[in-house]
Order: C-alpha cells, then structure tokens, then sequence
C-alpha cells in the first residue's frame, strides 16, 4: 500500500532541486576564481645570481641608474687631538719662596702685559735673605777697609807679612759672602737693595691668565706649584696624533683644516709647525702641531678638535654613499647586467667625499650601478 502523499512528494523534489543548485553554483564560483589572472612578481632571481626586474613592476620607477665615475680627488687624512696653549708662550708663576699671598693683582681670565704684577707675598724668608746680605755687605766693606790699612803698614815695613795676609783672606772671604747672598737675592728674583718682606711676582710675557690656584691670605710654601699660569692664546696648537700610514700626506708648512666640536658645521685653517720625530709605539701615531691664528679667542686649550691634511690627487672611482648595500660582513652595490638586469656586487670602500664614497676595488669606471634604492631589490 503506497502511503506516500502528493505533498510529500513535491517537497522533496523541491530539496533535491534545491542541493542541486546549490552544488552548481558552488562549483561555478571555482571556476570563476580559476579563470582570474594572477599578478606577476617584480622580481625575478636568475641561475646567475642577477636580479631581474618586471618591465610593468611600479618598482622600476624608484631605481635611479648612473654610471661609476672616476673623478680627481684629493688625498685626506683626518686625525684627532685637542687644543694646546703653545709651550713657548706658556709660564707658570711659581713663587721661589714660601710666604703668605696678602694681594692678588691679577685673576683668573685677566690680560697682563710683561712685566705686570700678578701677586704679592709676604715672605719671612726674603726678608731673612736681605737681613742675611745687608750683613754680608757690611762684613765686606770692613773687610776691605782692614786690608786697606793692613797693605799701608806692610809696605811702610810697619806690619808683618802674615798680618796682610790674613787681612787678604779675610777679604776674600767677606767678598765670596757677599756675592752669595747677593745670587740669593737673584735667584729670588729680587733686587740686592731693600729689606722689605713684600715680594711682588711679575708677569714675564704678555697674555692672559688661564689659571689660578693660590687665593688671597693663603699660605704658599710649594716652591714647584704655580700660583698662576699665564698664556700667550693669540696663537694655539692642536695637537693631533697621525697614524703610522698617513704621515707620507702630512708635512710641515702644509694648510689643514681645523673642525671643533663647539662650532659644528665652521672649518678653520692651520698650519702644519711641527712632526714628531718619534712613532708612539702603542698607539702607532705620530704627534703632530697644527698652528691656529686664535686672536679672536675662538680656541680654549682643552678643546676637543680634529684636523684634516689635503695630500697630492690623484684619480678614484666614486659613487653615491646610497648606492651601498650592506650584506653581512661585505658591501655590495647593484651592477647593471642588461636591460632591468642587476647584479649585486661586493665592493672595497675608501674614503667618503662629501655624500660620495670611493670604491677601492670591485668595480670599474663606466658600470652602471643603481645609485639609489638599490635596496629594494634586496627584498
């Protein structure tokens, strides 16, 4: 017996109809996605090792391809050093005697011409010093006197020998005490006349006074420690240490460039006054003395400065500092092989010149190299 209905059976044609449908139109989505193109890479990696690029990649618009140039350049060397007050126009005031510092002339920053005072002591021992040839003096004019009148008797047969002689001895004794306390005086640097217990300390050179370490009322008794330092700044040194390799392009007479910290951006032009006969064999550098014209006070000893030496030209292969890559421990640049066709290339790098860089060995004048986005290709 059928049980089946006619509804039944219309709602199940209409399912099948239904999952049919549904199965088509899925398997017509994948043929539609099959038929889409695909989009093709912009690079392409040869058996070579080139790189080709996708004559319609948007990337092509970014490299700029130039040739390798081989240009004249000069050799530089760069060296580092620091800002000295020169040794020759550079005095330390130190008192030879020890006192009490009762007036300070001059301070730390002030002009001096030769021969100002610069400090006062009070000195016990100065004035012990004067008291000491005062006496000697006196002892030398009795003395002079007793042989006076010993020689008068001895020649009027008046007087023995011996009493003359002793007269001349005693003399000569009295003179060489009195020519010891008169160096005495000397090496002080005071006069052979005077008591006083005042030793003014004079500057022997014009210039400025760039140290000070003894204040007014303190006690001085460090006869190797100087109160003040005067320098002669209108000129200074930088002393900078060449290496070993460079010094074929230092020599003296010879212009360099000057560049300090505190002026970043300004050069400044020195003259080569000395080359250290010496190699340091530490370091492997040689002291060298650029000469500054500093009468505008630009340069303080201390001052952190390099110096830069232009040697004889000669002719380099250079290309801009963007046109290297780096790849590892090497450093490559992109060389045209064919029309989009690149192949990347180590290189040995020199020098910089400004934003170019001088390649050493690797490439030749003439090869054109991308010289900016390069680095794209990398990726």
């Amino acid at each position: 017996m059928n049980t089946s209905t006619p509804n039944a059976m219309t709602m199940g044609a209409c399912a099948l109809a239904v999952a049919l449908a549904c199965t088509g139109l899925a398997g017509c989505g994948k043929a539609s996605e099959a038929a889409q193109p695909q989009p093709q890479a912009q690079l392409r990696h040869l058996d070579d090792g080139s790189i080709e690029v996708n004559k319609t990649a948007p990337l092509r618009q970014r490299l700029q391809v130039e040739p390798a140039l081989e240009r004249e350049i000069a050799t530089e060397t760069e060296a580092p050093g620091s800002i000295e007050a020169m040794p020759e126009k550079l005095v330390r005031i130190t008192p030879p005697v020890a006192g009490r510092i009762t007036r300070l002339q001059r301070t730390l920053g002030d002009s001096v011409k030769a021969g100002d005072a610069l400090f006062t002591l009070d000195s016990a021992e100065l004035s012990a010093a004067y008291a000491e040839h005062s006496k000697a003096s006196s002892a030398l004019l009795q003395a002079r006197q007793e042989l006076q009148r010993q020689k008068t008797l001895f020649e009027a047969e008046i007087a023995a020998r011996k009493d003359y002689e002793a007269a001349q001895a005693g003399y000569d004794q009295a003179s060489s005490d009195a020519q010891a306390s008169a160096d005495k005086l000397a090496q002080y640097g005071a006069g052979a006349r005077g008591s006083r217990r005042d030793y003014v300390l004079r500057s022997p050179i014009a210039g400025t006074v760039i140290a000070m370490d003894g204040a007014q009322g303190g006690y001085w008794n460090d006869i190797n420690a100087p109160v003040m330092t005067v320098a002669d700044l209108s000129t200074v040194w930088l002393s900078a240490n060449v290496a070993e390799k460079d010094l074929a392009q230092v020599a003296v007479g010879q212009v360099a460039r000057i560049h300090v910290d505190a002026w970043p951006g300004k050069s400044f032009e020195g003259k080569v006054a000395y080359v250290g006969a010496m190699l340091d064999a530490d370091t492997r550098t040689v002291k060298v003395r650029v000469a500054i014209d500093n009468r505008a006070g630009t340069f303080k000893p201390g001052m952190f400065a390099r110096a830069t030496f232009t040697g004889a030209s000669r002719r380099a292969i250079l290309v801009p500092a963007s046109a290297l890559l780096q790849a590892g421990l090497d450093t490559r640049v992109m060389v045209e092989r064919g029309a989009l066709r690149f192949a990347p290339t180590v290189v040995q790098v020199g020098a910089s010149h400004g934003d170019q860089v001088e390649i050493l060995s690797g490439l030749r004048a003439g090869e054109r190299i991308v010289a900016k986005e390069g680095v794209l290709l990398n990726d």
